[in-house]
């Protein structure tokens, strides 16, 4: 199997395993989850088979096809009163078609809530773009580094270190390093129950 994959931390016969659990819970046949996700037939099916790792958008659009975040579609950590989320143990997800790198600060628990995510973009490159998310959820960005192009539902906003951007997220969105260097940015994605 080769080293193709979104995840570095998430073996892809693991998030394949997942996938199938997730599909199967919700009466999902493969052209269902398909139908509902955009992503083929045949890529559900090797993904689930553990013979293909997806891009971070792939998996994006198979969250969304399922109704649940990229974080608990990668797998749920257990609810504590306090959680200490060691920076080698943080879930690291890395495309390696575009370079972009995705890193879950906050644990993942099942249901709604909260995500604190911290997110970067090479130079000349993008996160590529994510679906629509379902209604109700809200993300919130603060760039910590370098020039953002956000494209939120056709319009695009530049924001500068420091700036911040909020959107109801139930538009495809796109993040793209519009500057010199690396641009980081934190990402805080909330869930409200529908």
């Amino acid at each position: 199997m080769a080293g193709t994959g979104i995840a570095e931390a998430v073996a892809t016969e693991r998030l394949g395993v997942r996938v199938r659990k997730l599909r199967r819970e919700r009466g999902l046949t493969l052209e269902g989850l398909a139908e509902r996700s955009g992503v083929s037939r045949a890529m559900i099916s090797k993904l689930e088979r553990g013979e293909k790792n997806p891009t971070l958008v792939i998996a994006a659009k198979l969250a969304e096809g399922l109704e649940v975040t990229l974080s608990q579609l990668a797998g749920v950590e257990e609810r504590r009163e306090v959680v200490v989320m060691p920076k080698e143990r943080r879930m690291t997800m890395h495309d390696p078609e575009t370079g972009f790198e995705r890193q879950l600060l906050s644990p993942s628990f099942g249901g709604r809530g909260v995500e604190f995510i911290r997110n970067e973009i090479p130079e000349g490159s993008t996160s590529g773009e994510f679906p629509p998310h379902r209604r109700g959820v809200e993300e919130y960005i603060v760039v910590e580094k370098g020039t953002l192009r956000a494209v939120l539902g056709g319009e695009e906003h530049l924001l500068g270190e420091g700036d911040a951007v909020y959107f109801e997220a139930d538009v495809p969105h796109r993040f793209d390093n519009a500057g010199e260097g690396a641009c980081s940015y934190y990402l805080v994605i909330s869930s409200r129950g529908t």
